[in-house]
């Protein structure tokens, strides 16, 4: 905490538009020449063949899309063969029987295949045994007599590692199709639960399939007249259509129904938590320009009361001791007796009073197996001295940073990160589901993760950014609470693109969507940090303008808190959600607010009641 963030410009790489020519035909004496007309009817039929929108309308056993390295557009298919897998994408085209088609595309890497199966004819493939760079494959084929559908697909080979694809096209004839079918309707949702809805609608003459879309985003297909969309947040309002689909193309949008997700069972381990919480950084172990706060002088404001701090004896120890504030430093400190006892009553009111481990001069670096067993016990100890709740989480500096080999936020490998995830899981085991787990990092280690997506490497220019996204990914099932700090922090670049900037609701509102929602990570675009449960957000915001840079004002925090829980009052950034089970508020400090005439919490209380 009371650092100051950095701020790291990341210039976006612009979309290469792909030029397309036309061809012209020389008539030959004594040749057949096609017509214009003819040759206007051929028509490139695959979808999606530039994998612009994903793997929209392609079936894969393994693969994902990426924005480098891309041959044209902005996206390619990124896939690694693996066992007895090719790693194929495929997908199912309609032709004309009779036909002549031209099947191309651009590959790269080690035994990339592209054929076409189903023909009608012979079947056909051609391959490269090693392309280092975009190379363009292309075979032809005539179709049978009968044949309507043909399947066109890709893959790599056993054990020959990544391959790409991109610019896949089948030419030829078009189809007339006929017309696309009417849109859906009597759409209406069925069983809600914490994390699926039930939705169910009118059958459509002429139609062949269903397309589901979430908030204005498709999220699956259907071929029947019913489906469950799953993996949703708790407490959390959605809006769904459905269009149908057949040959000819996609209808209109159906008229949209809400649902709004169950409560589900809290999460974390804590279901005694208040439904919305105000979490507050105590100065327990140090005196500044906010003065010393008692421990029974605290109001019951603060549902999380979090002690600050717990720091190493040195780096890479281990070792974390908790030091009270010292008489000389804080003359009005409580005894240890007190302290404790004002601990129990807190707790006896209903609530939480953890220790915090780091702060701004507290840096851990768990790098060694020692080191993390060192931190259990030592952490466990100070727990059990003070009969706490929990752990707070609040590394900053070097604590975590990534090795340039660890690329994937699912799979680390980097000892500070493998072994911090190792001991908090351990510390959770020990003290069972109702020990509070949080943490506080800074946008810098979490939402810049983001903002690098694209260089090649989720640590981007600096190994630290997005650094946390692994330990929050392992701990999401065990994790009470995130609060990440909103202040201190460089502009970030929301979902939308858009860098934002500290001072206003609209940070706040584009930094929490992105945790609600998920977001691409290291320059992978089927790399998705999954989203985190609303119960599990606490926003961090600084409780006056001593306390930090990026202080808003009591109206630009009922903004923030309108967008997120109401889609109400929301400025320039458009939420992908609404979660009206946003747990609430963090702020540094409980003592910087008493500094501040107890603004802060006056404004969640009057806010949530």
């Amino acid at each position: 905490m009371d650092r100051t963030g950095l701020n790291r410009p990341f210039a976006r790489r612009h979309r290469r538009l792909l030029a397309v020519g036309t061809a012209t035909a020389l008539a030959l004496p004594g040749l057949v020449t096609l017509s214009s007309a003819a040759r206007a009817a051929d028509a490139d039929l695959a979808r999606n063949g530039g994998f612009e929108s994903g793997l929209d309308g392609w079936t894969c056993t393994a693969g994902s899309t990426v924005n480098s390295p891309v041959h044209s557009g902005g996206s390619a298919l990124k896939a690694t063969p693996a066992g007895n897998d090719f790693a194929q994408c495929s997908q199912t085209v309609t032709v004309r029987p009779d036909a002549q088609y031209t099947l191309s595309g651009h590959v790269r890497g080690s035994y990339v295949y592209l054929g076409a199966t189903g023909t009608g004819t012979t079947d056909v493939s051609t391959w490269t045994q090693s392309a280092a760079d975009w190379q363009q494959l292309s075979t032809t084929f005539r179709t049978g007599a009968a044949t309507t559908k043909v399947t066109i697909y890709t893959h790599g080979w056993y054990g020959t590692g990544t391959y790409y694809a991109d610019d896949l096209s089948l030419t030829g004839p078009g189809v007339d199709a006929g017309q696309p079918p009417a849109a859906p309707t009597g759409l209406k949702a069925g069983t809600v639960t914490s994390s699926s809805v039930a939705l169910s609608w009118t059958a459509v003459p002429g139609a062949t399939g269903y397309a589901v879309y979430r908030d204005g985003a498709k999220v699956q297909t259907a071929t029947g007249t019913s489906t469950t969309v799953s993996g949703l947040s708790a407490s959390t309002a959605y809006s769904f259509q459905v269009t149908a689909t057949n040959d000819a193309g996609e209808s209109a949008k159906s008229a949209t129904v809400t649902a709004t997700t169950s409560a589900g069972s809290g999460g974390g381990g804590s279901p005694d938590l208040p439904t919305h919480a105000l979490v507050g950084y105590l100065h327990a172990s140090f005196a500044n320009g906010a003065g010393y706060t008692r421990m029974a002088d605290v109001p019951d404001s603060w549902d999380v009361i979090d002690l600050a701090f717990g720091e190493p004896t040195s780096v890479t120890s281990g070792d974390i001791r908790f030091n009270r504030c010292p008489v000389t430093e804080c003359p009005t400190v409580e005894s240890d007796a007190d302290f404790k006892a004002a601990i129990k009553a807190k707790q006896a009111a209903g609530k939480k009073v953890l220790i915090s481990i780091g702060g701004q001069n507290g840096q851990v670096q768990l790098a060694t197996a020692a080191a993390r067993d060192t931190f259990v016990s030592s952490v466990s100890k100070i727990i059990d001295t003070y009969g706490l709740d929990g752990l707070d989480i609040d590394f900053e500096g070097h604590s975590l940073s990534l090795d340039a080999s660890d690329t994937n936020f699912k799979s680390p490998t980097t000892p500070v990160i493998v072994n911090l995830i190792s001991a908090l899981k351990t510390l959770k085991a020990k003290y069972g589901s109702k020990f509070v787990l949080s943490m506080a990092p800074e946008t810098f280690f979490v939402q810049l993760g983001y903002q690098y997506y694209g260089t090649g490497k989720w640590g981007g220019q600096d190994p630290r950014a997005g650094a946390y996204l692994p330990v929050i990914h392992a701990l999401r099932d065990d994790l009470t609470l995130l609060h990440v700090q909103d202040y201190n922090s460089g502009s970030i670049m929301g979902l939308d693109n858009q860098y934002h900037s500290m001072g206003g609701a609209d940070f706040h509102i584009a930094m929490t969507d992105m945790l609600l929602t998920g977001f691409p990570v290291a320059g992978d675009a089927g790399n998705i940090f999954p989203p985190l449960r609303p119960d599990q957000i606490a926003i961090g915001m600084p409780a006056t303008t001593n306390a930090g840079n990026g202080h808003v004002s009591p109206a630009e925090v009922t903004k923030t808190l309108d967008c997120l829980t109401k889609k109400t009052n929301c400025g320039s950034y458009a939420t992908h959600g609404t979660w009206p089970g946003l747990r609430g508020l963090m702020t540094w400090s409980v003592n910087w607010d008493r500094f501040g005439g107890w603004e802060f919490s006056r404004t969640f209380d009057g806010y949530f009641g």
